[in-house]
This record gives C-alpha cells, sequence and structure tokens, in this order.
C-alpha cells in the first residue's frame, strides 16, 4: 500500500479535485483491492487491476457528488468549499484548470498515461476500454489540453 498510495492519491485527486473525496477513494479502492485478491491472477500486472477499481471509485464518487450537488443550493455551501484543500505545486493554475475541463474519460486515459506512466494495454485493461479507444482518448486529451492552454496564454 505505501508503494501506491501516493500514485493512487494524486490520480483520484486530479479525477475528482477534491482532496477528501479522493482519499475517500483510495480508502474504499483498498478495501476492495483487499477482498478481491482471492480473484486477482498470480503473475498478472497488479498496476492495471489496481487503477481499474481506483477508477471505477471515482467514478461512483463523481456520480454521487453530482447527485448531492444537484440536492444543494450555492448559498448553503460551507465558506471554504471553493477552496481546494491540495494544491498541485508541480503543475500550474492553468494546466490544472485545463485537465478540469477534460471529459472524465479523456482526462482518467490522460493521467493513466502521462502522469502514472501506464502502457496502453495496461490502460485498457484498467479501463475496460479497447486499445484504440484508450490512444483515442489519449490523443483527444492532449490535442483538448494544447488547445486550452494554448487559450490561456493567448487570452491570459
Amino acid at each position: 500500500m505505501d508503494a501506491y498510495y501516493p500514485r493512487a492519491l494524486r490520480f483520484a485527486t486530479q479525477m475528482l479535485g477534491d482532496a477528501h473525496d479522493a482519499e475517500e477513494a483510495v480508502q474504499d479502492s483498498w478495501l476492495r483491492v483487499h477482498d478481491a485478491l482471492p480473484r486477482f491472477i498470480e503473475g498478472a500486472p497488479f498496476d492495471p487491476w489496481f487503477f481499474r477499481i481506483l477508477a471505477n471509485r471515482c467514478r461512483s464518487a463523481q456520480v454521487k457528488r453530482g447527485r448531492f450537488r444537484a440536492l444543494i443550493e450555492v448559498g448553503e455551501l460551507p465558506a471554504d468549499a471553493a477552496t481546494p484543500a491540495v494544491t498541485m505545486d508541480e503543475w500550474s493554475t492553468e494546466v490544472r484548470h485545463a485537465l478540469a475541463q477534460l471529459p472524465s474519460e479523456q482526462r482518467e486515459a490522460f493521467l493513466l498515461r502521462h502522469v502514472e506512466e501506464l502502457e496502453y494495454d495496461e490502460i485498457a485493461a484498467a479501463t475496460g476500454v479497447g486499445l484504440s479507444a484508450v490512444r483515442m482518448r489519449v490523443k483527444r486529451a492532449c490535442d483538448a489540453l494544447r488547445t486550452l492552454l494554448d487559450e490561456a496564454m493567448t487570452h491570459g
């Protein structure tokens, strides 16, 4: 767990945009890993298996959060709700903002490929999506990020 925790938290934080939700998704993922360990195929790569579980927990958290947001009024938010609990010092505000604008599937594929450094076949295994779809998601994410960052540099 110690070896995967920083990567898992980084991935979940970028997927969910909230440190508390990310921590919850990571902890829930480890519980699910523990429960599913008897079904893990010995000798199979662990990274795609683990990130599939984590990505599913992130997707569930996004759906849950979306339902919660639909129930509350903006005026009911706590004063510190708009302030992120964790900042990603190694990325600029523009990069974090552009990444947050990507569709979830593209953000997930980009993070798994370019941040977590998984191979395309590992990403396909982790997401349950075909190899060509994974490659297209990564490409579209990169193209969209370039466009968004170019716009930020031009207008910012």
